[in-house]
């Protein structure tokens, strides 16, 4: 399967953010979305999921239009993890995660057994399964956004959206969600993520895009890609290159 933009013009109302942008993921890869604040990576992932109309182009869902595929069969092939969640109610852990079953299901019925076990397991995958009866407005911003991934798993996609997912987690639990996307990705699942740290698209994507004040600047394989050059013109600032000499593994910091 594949979910593709083309041609598309982005932006609010009368506002546009970028235009004549193309962007294409499929099934089974891993694609990350790199640019500095306000370079339009949350307004293009939102078109992507339809939550936005394109101000022209148009996005579909393997080859058919998007905005003619109903709102739950987008929901049964796209989940989407926004950057920031503030809960208002207290639901438990175990609840939140349950609400991406409601793409196989009817909003008002009983979660089924069935149900109960993927909420379960996908708590389990990510390390937080002793939190399912705590309540969600009780845990920690990390915490918080361990189960948001754990609901967009319970969606059983084809595609996953993440913007930003290693945010708010502390060194650890990153390391554990760049090891989950590689994972999805491997188990057939397309990932869309959106980071502002190099190193994790060197250690998660297949490939990078790079996109300043709605422009794309490249794209392609990330070994390619994400070079120095490439990021100070991206981010317009010093970037400094290390490698391994063990391993020959790169990393990019700031410069100094």
């Amino acid at each position: 399967m594949r979910l593709a933009g083309h041609g598309l013009t982005i932006g609010y109302g009368d506002h546009v953010v970028g235009r004549g942008l193309d962007v294409a993921l499929a099934t089974g890869e891993v694609l990350a979305l790199l640019g500095p604040n306000g370079g339009g990576k949350t307004t293009l992932l939102k078109t992507l999921l339809g939550l936005l109309r394109p101000q022209a182009g148009e996005v579909r869902l393997n080859d058919s239009p998007l905005p003619g595929i109903s709102i739950r069969e987008r929901a049964r092939n796209i989940a989407y993890v926004p950057q920031v969640h503030i809960g208002t109610f207290a639901f438990t852990v175990e609840t939140v995660v349950l609400m991406g079953r409601t793409a196989h299901g009817n909003l008002f019925s009983r979660p089924s057994a069935h149900d109960r076990a993927v909420a379960q397991s996908v708590l389990e995958r990510f390390g937080i399964g002793t939190l399912a009866q705590r309540p969600y407005t009780m845990i920690s911003g990390g915490e918080r956004q361990l189960v948001l991934l754990a609901r967009a798993l319970a969606q059983e996609p084809q595609f996953i959206v993440l913007d930003e997912p290693t945010a708010s987690l502390d060194f650890g639990n990153q390391g554990k969600v760049m090891r989950e996307i590689r994972a999805l990705a491997a188990s057939g699942h397309g990932v869309l993520f959106t980071t502002h740290d190099p190193n994790h698209a060197l250690r998660a994507a297949d490939r990078a895009y790079l996109l300043r004040e709605g422009t794309r600047v490249a794209e392609g394989p990330v070994a390619s890609v994400l070079n120095r050059e490439q990021l100070e013109q991206l981010y317009r600032a010093p970037v400094e290159r290390l490698v391994d000499p063990d391993t020959g593994a790169v990393a990019f910091l700031p410069g100094q």
